[in-house]
């Protein structure tokens, strides 16, 4: 019986995997500025210029990987339109909210820790990776604003919007998840336990917080 010839979009799919996990084993490897879009087509086993056909530049390619390790997959759905972004405006309890966000930053910051490594790295040098970056930042700021106006429809707020967004943002950011679980040591649960308490603490009076 003769195999069943993989679709055209499935093997495209299937490439486009290929070309960016090897990206990421070569930026990690070698750091994104000294890897080649050359080596990293010879590492997926496929031809320079199916990688330039497939992402046009190395930057646009990073974006992609980052873009896909914070989401968790290949679908093309923004943040404010996840599941698991409705689940937390819809949770009534303002503390319940504040835990699940905790919940979904370990999860996302746990799954792109090397990402992270690799754009870090990179900013410092690079300018359009910087500018990645900050639009990463951007994103997340506007993820917050959402979640902070859901939280202020069902509890008093320690803060104005502006400052809950500023210290959502800060206390929900890839660095301290790098400090306390990639440099401390802390166990993922702990950090997810921490957050949580810290979120609630900084962002809800105490009446809300109970």
């Amino acid at each position: 019986m003769s195999k069943r010839p993989i679709p055209r979009a499935e093997k495209a799919r299937a490439n486009r995997r290929r070309m960016r996990e090897a990206a990421l084993r070569l930026f990690r490897q070698r750091g994104y500025a000294a890897t080649s879009m050359q080596a990293i087509a010879d590492e997926a086993g496929l031809a320079v210029q199916t990688l330039y056909f497939t992402f046009g530049t190395k930057r646009a390619l990073l974006s992609e990987i980052l873009d896909i390790a914070v989401a968790g997959d290949e679908e093309p759905i923004a943040t404010l339109d996840r599941p698991a972004v409705h689940a937390i405006v819809a949770e009534p309890d303002p503390a319940g909210q504040l835990r699940m966000q905790a919940r979904l930053a370990r999860e996302v910051w746990g799954r792109i820790a090397p990402v992270l490594e690799v754009v870090s790295g990179a900013a410092t040098a690079d300018p359009d990776i910087a500018d990645l970056w900050q639009t990463n930042i951007a994103q997340r700021t506007t993820v917050q604003q959402r979640l902070c106006g859901a939280l202020a429809s069902k509890a008093k707020l320690r803060h104005d919007i502006q400052t809950a967004v500023d210290i959502a943002v800060a206390l929900q950011g890839p660095e301290l998840y790098q400090l306390f679980v990639g440099r401390q040591g802390w166990s993922p649960e702990k950090y997810h336990l921490w957050l949580a308490d810290a979120l609630i603490g900084q962002l809800l009076t105490t009446n809300a917080g109970q």
